[in-house]
């Protein structure tokens, strides 16, 4: 389970409030996997119809409708007061470009991380050319996964057994380096059972309860969803 996506996160781990600009499919995917992981939402859309569609399926979003375009409008809402701000919009390519560069470079603006989606290689040049710290195409990542890795970014691979359970490769978090498996106890402190641990590429399957979790080390765990989820972040 590897190289889903060539990306690190911040080394500050407190990015907490995401902007999502324009909720088609997959801004609205982006939009039901951050507030399932309990994260800070606001989004935003020209289409009044896109915006009620969403709060049918997330009554308790924050969502306007305005121009995506305005700068003003942007900064009044609060996208500008945003960690972190996912430009959705597909179309037109000039909207999200305008967006992009807006959140990235307006004045006083308070966002440190611009990730834009693309419809094609030349958009993503363009948007990195205005600063987008990040450029996703859909059709290699999908809304929830992108929402995913943004509220957990220790998260290396994820695979679903089924509605309830995975398996999950993740990052060893902070916390549990120097300890050992004995010492972390996940399977009473956090219900979740260890497959395989150690460095990249050397993973020990079934390793003993004495072995020792270290910096750069991953973990391969398996349990319920929503028990993975609680799972400490990098």
């Amino acid at each position: 389970m590897r190289e889903w996506w060539n990306w690190s996160p911040p080394s500050d781990d407190d990015v907490r409030s995401f902007g999502v600009v324009g909720v088609g499919r997959f801004g609205s995917a982006v939009c039901r996997q951050l507030m399932q992981n309990g994260a800070d939402v606001l989004a935003v859309d020209r289409s009044s119809k896109a915006i009620e569609e969403l709060r049918q399926l997330e009554p308790s979003i924050e969502a306007r409708v305005l121009d995506c375009t305005e700068e003003e409008s942007l900064r009044e809402a609060g996208i500008l007061d945003m960690d972190t701000v996912v430009v959705a919009i597909s179309e037109p390519i000039e909207a999200s470009i305008t967006a992009t560069l807006i959140a990235k470079d307006s004045a006083g603006t308070r966002v440190r991380r611009v990730i834009a989606r693309a419809t094609s290689d030349l958009h993503e040049k363009m948007l990195k050319r205005v600063g987008a710290d990040r450029v996703v195409f859909p059709s290699r990542m999908q809304g929830e996964r992108l929402g995913l890795e943004l509220v957990r970014p220790n998260l290396i691979e994820r695979l679903e057994l089924d509605d309830h359970n995975s398996i999950e490769e993740i990052k060893v978090p902070e916390r549990f380096r120097g300890q050992s498996l004995r010492d972390l106890n996940l399977r009473k402190n956090y219900r979740v059972n260890v497959l395989a641990a150690g460095p990249a590429g050397e993973l020990m399957v079934n390793p003993p309860a004495s072995y020792v979790l270290m910096e750069g080390h991953v973990l391969v765990v398996m349990g319920l969803t929503e028990d993975l989820q609680n799972l400490p972040k990098i």
